[in-house]
């Protein structure tokens, strides 16, 4: 049972705190006041969820952050469970066991991916989820009556989660966790599970067949094994008889590639030879014609060279003359006589001497300049002279060089290496196909050409496509022979490998078939005694029901209806609901909202009988008068009360009462009431 209820800036709550008993315990105030607020404490702090849009708005106009802490009893242990939640979103929760003075901490948080979750242990000790706890014990305002207007389905599966059915799903699913992993160990065992039975005896009949489809396709090509093997050796001694001839064919082959390579590379070297002998031939023509002269040429460039000193000697000779009159010149310029007298003594003169004679001096530097001009003639055409002469004299001394060079010291000597290369041109044959030809060229050739003879002589009458026909043939025979040994061998190794899968399959089909038997025992068991829709939960349900429907009915006698009876019963895989009066059967459609409201009452109150499966043993009603009228309203606190004075027992349940009806419960005997009112500083309550 809840056992208080303590809320900080929560909702509508700043401060305050709650303590519970056993029995009944009624809220009473306005609306607004906080009363369903404690609905939502209750859950958030078990579970982090609520009726509200967001965490966010849980927290108390103002305030930074709020939290809801739970404590309850269960079993004679006592819990704790809180949750904050602060204005960023951030969420914090722990959940404890209360051992005297000490707290004890179970969970912490929700960090699922880390196995780590609050609500989880919080689930596993109350023995109910957020969303079976808020239909089978929570009944919202103004909707007592949801539970008749469930789906059929969705009642079964809110009776399964109060008696504990649902509990067989865990042992179900457990269940099938054992076959698997008995299965797995299994495979892991021999490869195979139960399952693979059919699979396995059809593998086993398909091995049979192909060896027995085998072993008359190995028989027909061991027959054509033989058949080839005898054909290989004949032909193999006819190869062996021609091969001596086709290696003289290609010794014959090799000795003409050999005279042949000879032959080019002894042309090529006379070639050479004639192409060199050609070129001092070329290159010596002439050179004794200008080597002859060399020493007439040396004595005609000495004398053109001692003409050219004295035509320079002369030159500067007429030059000195030049520039001395040239001197005389100005001074003849100065003297001119005045009078028949000397510009200098005043002396009478006659007649002056020609040096000093202005006209005369020119008339001798034009006679000077002319032979200067001849001398430079002179002197030109000696240099052109030497020139030439040197010219001459290189060429000359540039065929001798040649000779020498070629060691060539007459004509004879010249003439005999023209007669050489008129020889060695005759050595070079037309054509280079005929052999005999060409074995003329040198000692050499000749005994190559006669080896050559020696083996055509040898091979003659040789066929040598016959024999590489023959080879051929040869080679592929002993391929199809090697391709019929392979599959001789291929189906062989497939009926050995078959005889022993036989053996294999046999003996694993025999030990699945007792693996099949136990995993049969094993569903049986999972289909008869853990399956929800088995005959054990049904048996389960079937009671449940039953037990459910006489409580309803007594507590509907309590509430002064026409319905006395209400009857649950299994159909297919839904729950259906039947009313009934003195005389008639009454459609759940057919009664007035007051009387549904009445039903659904009954129906709660009768499965909460059942709560066993919550270790809670709770219901919550807000605002349950909603919809009853005056005489209903005074029937169920008639009931609350019989509630309430109930003896402490084990099984006893607790209800929260919500509800702003203060005024049905002044003459009851529900004596643990708070009042909810609403002010400035947040909701107060007060114990009345």
């Amino acid at each position: 049972m809840i056992t208080s209820v303590e809320l900080g800036d929560f909702l509508a709550h700043s401060d305050t705190k709650l303590r519970f008993e056993n029995g009944v315990t009624v809220f009473v105030g306005d609306n607004g006041a906080g009363k369903s607020s404690i609905i939502d404490a209750i859950t958030f702090a078990l579970f982090g969820q609520h009726t509200r849009k967001s965490n966010k708005s849980l927290i108390r106009r103002g305030a930074n952050q709020g939290f809801a802490k739970i404590g309850f009893s269960i079993n004679g242990k006592q819990y704790e469970a809180v949750r904050k939640i602060d204005n960023k979103g951030n969420l914090a929760a722990i959940f404890s066991e209360i051992l005297g003075d000490k707290q004890v901490e179970i969970a912490a948080g929700e960090r699922k991916q880390f196995g780590e979750s609050m609500t989880q242990e919080v689930e596993r000790t109350i023995g109910l989820d957020f969303e079976k706890l808020k239909i089978a014990s929570i009944v919202q305002q103004g909707k007592l009556d949801a539970i008749i207007n469930s789906k059929p389905k969705e009642f079964k599966e809110l009776l399964n989660a109060i008696i504990g059915i649902d509990k067989l799903d865990v042992a179900s699913e457990s269940m099938k966790v054992v076959n698997k992993e008995f299965r797995g160990r299994i495979r892991g065992k021999i490869g195979y599970d139960d399952t693979h039975i059919e699979i396995l005896t059809r593998d086993l009949e398909q091995n049979k067949k192909e060896i027995q489809e085998a072993i008359p396709e190995k028989d027909k090509l061991e027959l054509e094994q033989k058949r080839l093997q005898d054909e290989v050796s004949e032909l193999r001694e006819k190869v062996e008889k021609e091969s001596p001839k086709i290696d003289k064919i290609n010794q014959l082959e090799l000795r003409k590639r050999e005279l042949s390579s000879y032959a080019k590379e002894a042309i090529q070297e006379i070639q050479r030879e004639i192409n060199e002998d050609e070129r001092k031939i070329q290159e010596c023509e002439g050179c004794f014609e200008h080597a002859n002269i060399k020493t007439d040429l040396e004595s005609k460039i000495e004398k053109a060279e001692q003409a050219i000193d004295d035509t320079l000697k002369k030159i500067q000779e007429f030059s000195s003359q030049i520039a001395s009159l040239k001197e005389k010149q100005m001074l003849a310029s100065k003297l001119h006589l005045k009078d028949n007298k000397c510009p200098v003594c005043d002396s009478s003169v006659e007649k002056l001497n020609p040096l000093f004679q202005e006209e005369y001096i020119k008339q001798e530097i034009i006679i000077l300049q002319e032979k200067i001009n001849s001398s430079e003639k002179e002197k030109t055409a000696y240099i052109q002279k030497r020139r030439e002469f040197s010219e001459k004299l290189q060429k000359a001394r540039d065929a001798e060089t040649t000779l020498r060079a070629h060691s060539i010291n007459n004509k004879e000597e010249l003439i005999k290496i023209q007669n050489d290369v008129e020889t060695k041109k005759r050595k070079i044959p037309s054509t280079d196909k005929n052999l005999l030809e060409i074995s003329q060229i040198d000692s050499h050739a000749k005994m190559i050409f006669e080896n050559i003879s020696k083996l055509e002589i040898e091979t003659s009458g040789f066929n040598e496509q016959e024999f590489l026909n023959l080879k051929k043939m040869v080679n592929e025979k002993q391929v199809n022979l090697s391709q019929i040994d392979q599959q001789i061998g291929a189906i062989s190794e497939k009926i050995s490998k078959g005889e022993e899968q036989i053996k294999t399959i046999q003996s694993t089909i025999l030990e699945l078939k007792s693996v099949k038997e136990y995993m049969s025992n094993l569903e049986d068991i999972q289909t008869n005694i853990f399956s929800r829709d088995g005959p054990i939960a049904t048996s389960l349900r079937s009671w449940a029901l039953n037990a459910v429907s006489v409580k309803s009915s007594e507590y509907l006698t309590l509430l002064n209806t026409k319905i006395q009876r209400i009857s649950l019963s299994e159909k297919t895989r839904d729950i259906s609901i039947t009313c009934y009066s003195k005389n008639e059967t009454l459609e759940l459609e057919s009664l007035s909202g007051g009387e549904k409201v009445s039903v659904a009452l009954a129906l709660r109150l009768g499965m909460a009988s059942l709560l066993g499966a919550s270790n809670l043993n709770l219901m919550i009603l807000d605002e349950p008068t909603t919809h009853l009228d005056a005489e209903r309203k005074k029937s169920l606190v008639g009931v609350l009360s019989q509630l309430s004075n109930i003896s402490n027992t084990e099984s006893r349940m607790q209800f929260l009462i919500i509800t702003h009806d203060a005024e049905i419960f002044e003459d009851s005997t529900v004596e643990q009431i708070y009042r909810f009112e609403s002010t400035e500083q947040g909701s107060k309550v007060t114990a009345l």
